[in-house]
């Protein structure tokens, strides 16, 4: 090919200016390089007139050589987001920069307006009551305390607080006098007057008194709105509560021969059981039962040889059985624990039958052994109550099961002599100006009290729906407030008034 007849795009250049010009940089080449290529590619278009780029796989170059795949997708060129050169240079070894994200909406959180709010028929103004109304938040103002005002009420305390002290005083100097306001009168109950018309009239009159009774006309009789008809209301029936405490029924007991009977059948049997099973050679045969009565007979010869040896070993004999009576006896008792837990169980099966409550009125009480009675007995029985101990007379109420409320009531009317006086005993680190002088045994002189006209008498007996006590207590009181305050908690302040008329 000649050389002057090439294409001049492509040939190589020969003007000065190339040979003595600068290096040129990475990216003027880059820029070269693409004029001329566009150039090519220019040159080979068809001459139809129509502007349609060739497939990057038909684009050809000069001297009919293909072009650089860098280079076939210059005819749809598009400006990417990230402009990097595709060949290996240092600019093209540098790492793209990251794209920023474009920045989220924000989440609209907040409710709709007042107006669209109102125009909504769905809307339930009690859920919705705060975006419903146009209302504005104002700021709290600030509140100060006008001077004083702290000082007035602590004034108004301390006044408060000398004046519960002179009630105490005064209390106090009373008793100590012996005029109480509550020692000889009662609460003064008012009776109320009778109303205009009873409730079971309301519905057969037609008004609020008996003025009208005698008026046909003003009775709710035989008119529709009265409450007598031709239906009969049948009551719903229920189960009488005394029925769940009634005891159980007793059993039938054997007479002594009926028992004999039995029990000579009975051993009949296991003896020809046990005589089977030695014939059979499951047990070994027993040896004989030597007694002092049967010695001869059993033994005969062995014992008219040696009659001592024999005597000796009988004796031997009949202790060994003896003392394995003892053995299988004592393996039958129950242990110290045992007898505690079935006794518990018996008191709570005899508090299930029913609870029974009893009160005691005793004139004195200064002997603390009959204290120590009342209470170590009442815990023992599985009973709760409470020891009233007053100057004047002393009140025990006890509650529980049929047959402990028995036991104790022999135990406060017959098996404790209140007549008996014992010296007072005080109990390790207590001292003896600790307890009042009226509880003391002796009297001002040393001497033991007198205690020969003191008595317990009963002054309720019955049943009661349910304890009212949790637990067995002693309360000292030494004013009826006090005494009425501690039974008040029990609903039980009757008995105190009825214990004090009680003569």
């Amino acid at each position: 090919m000649d050389r002057g007849k090439a294409s001049p795009i492509l040939s190589p250049r020969h003007d000065s200016s190339s040979r003595v010009a600068k290096p040129e940089s990475a990216a003027e080449k880059l820029a070269s390089l693409k004029a001329r290529v566009a150039a090519a590619v220019g040159s080979n278009k068809p001459k139809g007139g129509l502007n349609v780029g060739l497939h990057p796989v038909l684009a050809r170059g000069g001297l009919n050589v293909d072009l650089h795949p860098a280079l076939q997708d210059l005819g749809q060129y598009k400006p990417s987001k990230s402009v990097a050169p595709k060949f290996a240079t240092s600019i093209g070894n540098a790492r793209p920069q990251p794209e920023k994200p474009a920045p989220k909406k924000q989440l609209d959180l907040s409710g709709p307006s007042a107006e669209e709010t109102r125009n909504n028929p769905y809307f339930d103004m009690s859920l919705g009551g705060q975006t419903a109304t146009l209302k504005t938040r104002h700021s709290r103002q600030l509140v100060f305390n006008q001077k004083g005002k702290y000082i007035q009420q602590a004034n108004a305390l301390r006044r408060q607080a000398a004046l519960e002290a002179m009630k105490k005083r005064i209390a106090e100097s009373s008793r100590k006098i012996g005029i109480d306001e509550d020692l000889d009168t009662e609460k003064n109950y008012m009776i109320e007057a009778p109303p205009d018309i009873e409730w079971w009239d309301e519905g057969l009159v037609d008004g609020r008194n008996y003025n009208n009774i005698f008026n046909p006309r003003m009775l709710k009789i035989d008119s529709p709105d009265s409450i007598i008809t031709e239906y009969i209301q049948h009551p719903v029936l229920l189960e009488p509560p005394q029925e769940k405490n009634t005891p159980a029924p007793k059993p039938m007991y054997l007479t002594s021969k009926e028992q004999a009977k039995l029990r000579r059948q009975r051993r009949m049997a296991e003896l020809k059981e046990q005589q089977a099973k030695i014939r059979l050679g499951l047990e070994p045969a027993p040896p004989p039962k030597v007694k002092k009565g049967n010695l001869m007979r059993v033994l005969g010869e062995e014992a008219v040889k040696d009659p001592t040896a024999v005597e000796a070993r009988v004796n031997r004999e009949i202790a060994a059985r003896h003392q394995a009576h003892v053995e299988m006896n004592e393996q039958r008792k129950l242990t110290k624990e045992q007898k505690h837990e079935k006794l518990a169980l018996n008191q709570e099966k005899d508090a299930a039958k029913g609870i029974h409550m009893i009160v005691f009125k005793i004139d004195n009480l200064s002997n603390g052994a009959h204290r120590f009675k009342i209470a170590k007995n009442a815990e023992q029985m599985a009973l709760t109550g409470i020891c009233i101990i007053h100057p004047k007379f002393n009140l025990v109420i006890v509650e529980g099961g049929e047959h402990s409320i028995r036991q104790y009531r022999k135990l406060m009317l017959q098996r404790i002599d209140w007549t008996e006086n014992s010296p007072t005993r005080m109990k390790e680190g207590t001292k003896a100006e600790a307890l009042q002088e009226w509880l003391k045994a002796e009297d001002e002189k040393g001497d033991l009290k007198d205690l020969t006209l003191n008595k317990c008498v009963l002054v309720f007996e019955g049943e009661e729906k349910a304890r009212a006590f949790r637990k067995w207590g002693s309360k000292v009181c030494e004013s009826d407030s006090a005494a009425r305050d501690a039974l008040q908690r029990a609903k039980m302040e009757n008995f105190w008034a009825v214990a004090k008329n009680l003569k």
